[in-house]
């Protein structure tokens, strides 16, 4: 792929440590590297943009989703579509997949540009979850559907454990704040957005949600669904008392 080796980029001892972690040896380990490119490396370094690792996190994406759906079917067998759609949108979100991200250490492994290194893009939700992504691609092309699919559920285990454990998907915290305040006969909550930071590329969303007129919670998100959620949750942790 003609990439430099710079400060950004992970030495090929760290890549091999990358695949000690995962448990095994691509068989063409150029599309692992690949897989570790983010665009701002090659915006630096004068490298085709098709060469970062945007396209396999197309691919990528579909292939978790695959996964985790079969899963879902399989392990809540009294679970219907809406049920099965909550836990899935949970379990491939940006803020899930940066997490499990961060167990395997990927950030580390990163081709970056030096203007993503110095703001720490490498430990950025959206940063981690897209590569992520991509790594998924990599192994499902280099692998196979199958291998892919068992190293995806070991992968994510803590979540789906924490799934099973409370019985099956997780509350939507929107529909339980709306069902709680309507039957202490108040108003539907009403959702604002007080303030966006940060770059185009990653922002971070700051949302009020208000309950009579008033501001009874408080959360913030990479996307307006992730902070509304964060703020019914707040919300409802403040009018049931349990804060």
């Amino acid at each position: 792929m003609g990439l430099s080796r710079n400060r950004t980029a992970p030495s090929r001892a760290k890549i091999k440590a990358l695949e000690t972690t995962l448990g095994f040896s691509f068989k063409d380990p150029s599309i692992l590297r690949l897989a570790l490119v983010h665009r701002s490396y090659c915006n630096e370094n004068g490298i085709d943009p098709a060469e970062c690792y945007e396209r396999l996190e197309f691919l990528g994406d579909a292939v978790l989703e695959l996964a985790v759906s079969t899963e879902l079917y399989t392990r809540f067998p009294d679970a219907d579509e809406g049920e099965l759609t909550k836990t899935r949108s949970s379990l491939v979100r940006r803020e899930t997949l940066a997490n499990i991200a961060r167990r395997i250490d990927l950030g580390s492994y990163l081709f970056v540009g030096k203007g993503v290194e110095i703001t720490h893009g490498r430990e950025q939700d959206s940063v981690l979850s897209a590569a992520f992504e991509a790594l998924i691609a990599a192994i499902y092309i280099d692998q196979g559907n199958e291998f892919t699919r068992q190293l995806i559920l070991q992968l994510i285990d803590v979540e789906l454990a924490q799934a099973q454990q409370s019985g099956g998907p997780p509350e939507n915290p929107k529909s339980q704040l709306q069902e709680m305040v309507q039957g202490q006969g108040m108003n539907p909550p009403v959702y604002q957005l007080a303030s966006s930071t940060g770059p185009d590329h990653d922002p971070i969303f700051t949302v009020e949600v208000l309950v009579n007129g008033q501001v009874v919670g408080t959360g913030t998100g990479g996307k307006k669904s992730d902070a509304e959620g964060a703020a019914a949750r707040a919300a409802y942790a403040a009018l049931s008392g349990s804060v």
